[in-house]
């Protein structure tokens, strides 16, 4: 099935990422011999992994089919939608649709990569058509917690497929124009063959609320403290700079920003319009000048990410900013999953130092970018698909959404995972075939895929440890001298010098042991003196350690 072109009378749809996760957006959509993709974003990743940091999805089955890809049409500028492009584009040469801020945030991205004016980009008006046959792609305006978020209506002569993106029904948005439910409401109208739809607050009842009434709860939170008010969230999250901004305004406070990347969406939402009327924020150097009562701060780091600035202040680290005891940190976003422990971590050192913590758990400080159940009912009362298939969400996200849009009178609704190929009809949805899919780790800067050898080699080091025997023989095929075992990571070289002598011990018996053809074979030797050294050392230690070996032969007769 997935050797041959997609045909005139089927519809494809194959998630790569986003589809049984939360994170790592990549869907792809075939018809008549060709592929459109949504999306190529990152996942963050986790401690399982070290050393890495990203992942993003692994590509080989539209590589292979590159020629058939009529292009990339991206619907926001999350980096988990976007942030693999500026990695993973030589693999596709294709031509990405953005709208006009996605477009500039992604410009940033290419220029680090060197891709700057290498890859087509084209810049689509917000409600804007392309025309990619055998597909016309629509732009159709929502609400997320960024600028310019996009639904997509994909037509195709078998039918309209509808692919939310992210989104959320926000009648007040702050930043951007309301949910347009017009076009919604014409498609559903016209006929919708499917839908793909974020699933995310599947699970939440009731709406994810409005970035104007969270302004509201902002400013009169903001109107109880004497001293400094930091607030750390989503860089991305523009509307709230601008909630933040007037909160502080309506408290006589100024406004600075900590945290590069907080910078850098500020610089692309001026050059586009995005935070038209709003003043320029202070740097974090102009802000230590002010009077503690005087000042909102800004921040990175509400992940407890270790470089970001809220983590650099807390430890001392900032080259400015200084929190004394009475200040107040506000948490003003979501927890990632994943990120508990380290957002803990944070908030507890925080805590330590006599700093005020205030939290969506504490205080209505947040709103969420994703539909909870009553809005998603709405959409699908307006759009009416024939089919819905649930994305964006874990395997009970999904699960969670079929049920709903069952109930929502959706004729059928479908689980569809990572890798799985789904074939539509006029009257039929069902899973095909099931194509490999994967991850690509960025190990510094090469891009390894992260089952691996390699990466296999590295879980298995940083959990289990590693020994290094070093054996030195002579030209006669015996010991030059007693071997050398160090186990960087596992064992102590000076505490545990008698237990690491006694490993060499071990070694030098098993390899005397061994008749003189298995001493002269390179092969049969190592692997002797690896399965001495883990032996010893699994009895001693209680690990499985890798052991690598370094064998030498002095040339002569010895």
């Amino acid at each position: 099935m997935t050797s041959s072109p997609p045909k005139k009378d089927e519809l494809l749809y194959l998630p790569l990422g986003g589809a049984g996760e939360i994170g790592m957006n990549c869907y792809l959509y075939g018809h008549d011999g060709k592929w459109l993709m949504v999306d190529l974003g990152i996942t963050f990743a986790a401690e399982g992994t070290p050393g890495i940091k990203i992942l993003m999805p692994n590509l080989d089955f539209i590589e292979q089919r590159r020629e058939d890809l009529v292009g990339l049409v991206l619907t926001h500028g999350h980096e988990d939608h976007l942030g693999a492009v500026a990695y993973l584009w030589p693999k596709l040469n294709c031509p990405i649709y953005a709208t006009p801020f996605t477009a500039a945030l992604l410009r940033r991205k290419l220029a680090e990569t060197g891709l700057e004016g290498k890859v087509p980009l084209h810049e689509i008006a917000l409600g804007g058509d392309i025309h990619l046959p055998p597909f016309e792609v629509g732009f159709v305006t929502l609400t997320h917690s960024i600028p310019e978020p996009n639904a997509l209506a994909i037509r195709t002569p078998l039918g309209t497929v509808l692919h939310s993106g992210d989104w959320k029904l926000d009648p007040d948005p702050l930043i951007g124009a309301p949910p347009d439910e017009a076009a919604l409401r014409s498609l559903g109208e016209e006929g919708v063959l499917a839908m793909t739809n974020d699933s995310t607050n599947v699970m939440v009842e009731g709406t994810s609320g409005s970035e104007a009434d969270l302004r509201n709860r902002l400013t009169e939170l903001i109107g109880r403290f004497s001293n400094r008010v930091v607030v750390a969230c989503f860089a991305t999250n523009v509307a709230r700079l601008f909630s933040i901004a007037a909160a502080a305004k309506a408290n006589g406070r100024a406004v600075a920003l900590a945290g590069r990347s907080l910078w850098r969406i500020d610089d692309v939402a001026r050059e586009t319009g995005v935070l038209k009327g709003l003043p320029p924020f202070l740097d974090d150097e102009a802000a230590v000048h002010l009077p503690r009562d005087e000042i909102v701060l800004v921040c990175t780091g509400s992940q407890g990410e270790p470089r970001a600035a809220l983590s650099q202040i807390v430890k001392g680290g900032h080259r400015n900013i200084r929190l004394e005891e009475g200040d107040v940190v506000i948490f003003s976003s979501r927890v990632i999953p994943g990120n508990e422990k380290a957002i803990a971590n944070l908030q507890d050192e925080l805590v330590r130092n006599g700093i005020e913590v205030i939290t969506a758990a504490d205080h209505d400080v947040h709103v969420s970018g994703h539909p909870a159940r009553v809005e998603l009912r709405r959409m699908y009362e307006w759009v009416r698909p024939r089919f819905a298939i649930p994305m964006h969400g874990e395997p009970r996200h999904l699960r969670a959404h079929v049920e709903l849009a069952k109930a929502c009178q959706v004729p059928a609704a479908i689980q569809v995972e990572n890798g799985e190929l789904l074939r539509i009809t006029q009257d039929t949805a069902d899973i095909v075939d099931e194509v490999p899919t994967g991850r690509l780790a960025l190990d510094g800067k090469r891009l390894v895929p992260l089952d691996d050898a390699t990466m296999k080699f590295r879980r298995s080091m940083h959990n289990e440890g590693l020994v290094v025997a070093t054996v030195v023989m002579n030209g006669g095929g015996t010991l030059a001298s007693l071997p050398m075992v160090t186990a960087p990571g596992l064992l102590d070289p000076e505490t545990d010098a008698a237990v690491l002598e006694e490993a060499a011990i071990r070694v030098a018996e098993a390899v005397e042991d061994l008749s003189s053809e298995g001493r002269g074979d390179a092969e049969t030797l190592t692997r002797t003196i690896r399965l001495a050294a883990r032996r010893y050392l699994r009895d001693v230690s209680g690990k499985k350690p890798q052991v690598e070996v370094h064998l030498v032969r002095l040339s002569g007769s010895g």
